[in-house]
């Protein structure tokens, strides 16, 4: 039996490329996102698009996971990786960002990921195998401009994920956190500015940024290590080390980087 994964915001960036490598690799997916348009648009490019299924989520509502998770398995009868890809980004300041969008980003990032993950929980324990993996961000690792809201989210996903990771060993479920720094995707398009609408740009931090298609080989090999976390990009994520050991340059060296 092929082995079956499950990724979340699969209909762009990083969720799409892990789609398209793991397709070639000869897994199974189970593809979601909000736009099942755009998930019937990629299921068609993947090698045998008909052993995929389409399973629309939104992350924002998600009281209805536990039976979409129990009707989806009853169709592949197993999972053997979830990869939490599906988020939504920021580009605002905390004093112009109202209460709302930062619930909005936590339900989403935070909320949305964690309710899928235990609604798929119970099935790799009972599997007594599964390797879960959560897509954070460099900026999980520190606050930066415009992303307070984004950046919490993150940060959250940190502090889930690595307990789950001690709990769940005695299962034999692995857990990957990844750390994305700088990377070519069109997060920045659909990022939430002050007003709540979409930013609409592609930021120069994204367009100058390692392309995807490496970024996911890079993670790829981290999961298949079972590695308990992975920075990947470029120079920029010297930047964690930096704040470990020399804190007070990392201050001056952050504080003048562009925010986009």
């Amino acid at each position: 039996m092929k082995q079956v994964a499950w990724i979340t915001g699969a209909s762009s960036g990083i969720g799409e490329e892990i789609c398209k490598q793991l397709a070639q690799k000869g897994l199974r997916l189970i593809l979601s996102s909000r736009s099942e348009e755009k998930l019937l648009t990629l299921q068609k490019k993947l090698p045998h698009p008909e052993e995929h299924l389409i399973v629309p989520l939104d992350l924002e509502h998600s009281g209805n996971f536990a039976e979409i998770v129990r009707q989806t398995l009853e169709q592949t009868k197993r999972i053997d990786y979830l990869y939490n890809c599906g988020g939504l980004s920021q580009r605002a300041e905390a004093s112009e960002t109202s209460l709302n969008i930062d619930r909005k980003i936590m339900e989403i990032n935070y909320f949305g990921t964690i309710t899928l993950t235990k609604a798929v929980l119970p099935y790799m324990q009972s599997q007594k195998s599964g390797h879960i993996i959560a897509i954070s961000s460099i900026a999980g690792k520190f606050g930066f401009y415009l992303r307070s809201a984004y950046s919490a989210s993150k940060h959250a996903i940190q502090g889930f994920f690595e307990s789950l990771l001690l709990e769940e060993a005695k299962n034999n479920i692995s857990v990957t956190i990844a750390y994305p720094g700088k990377i070519n995707t069109p997060i920045s398009l659909s990022a939430l500015g002050k007003d709540g609408k979409a930013h609409g740009e592609m930021d120069h931090n994204q367009a100058t940024g390692m392309p995807v298609e490496e970024c996911v080989s890079i993670l790829l090999k981290a999961v298949a290590k079972k590695k308990k976390e992975i920075l990947i990009g470029n120079k920029e994520i010297k930047a964690v080390t930096i704040k470990r050991f020399f804190p007070g340059l990392f201050w001056k060296i952050i504080s003048k980087q562009s925010a986009t």
